[in-house]
């Protein structure tokens, strides 16, 4: 369980699921040392659940897990955890566009613009004050 209060320190970058990429195979939830990766499923009447995995940017502390598995510099191959390549680390001023934008379905976007957009560009202007 994340800690309640103000972040120390906010990350360089956070991580952003591209939606229309992730088929939902849960390889980054479970990676995430900070456990801020969730699954979402939205039923459509016709062509049936989409799912896709969502990273709460607020917890994300741009550690890069959930993209790649740590490895000694001088190791030259990296080994990726997604295996759809949908996720993108963003630098940290630039995360509410790209949340805006790829984000999830734009219904979906549309009716949790507060808690996606929204904590994304609060992000931003931290980072943009710090």
């Amino acid at each position: 369980m994340a800690k309640a209060g103000p972040r120390k320190k906010l990350p360089k970058e956070v991580a952003v699921i591209n939606a229309d990429n992730c088929t939902g195979c849960e390889s980054c939830l479970e990676v995430c040392p900070v456990d801020c990766i969730d699954m979402k499923v939205m039923h459509h009447a016709v062509k049936g659940a989409q799912a896709w995995c969502e990273i709460d940017i607020e917890r994300c502390v741009g550690c890069e897990v959930c993209v790649h598995i740590p490895q000694k510099k001088t190791n030259p191959y990296e080994l990726t955890v997604c295996p759809w390549n949908a996720i993108e680390m963003v630098p940290t001023e630039h995360v509410a566009q790209y949340v805006a934008q790829i984000g999830g379905p734009p219904e979906y976007i549309q009716a949790n613009w507060d808690r996606l957009v929204g904590t994304a560009q609060h992000l931003a202007e931290l980072k943009a004050a710090g």
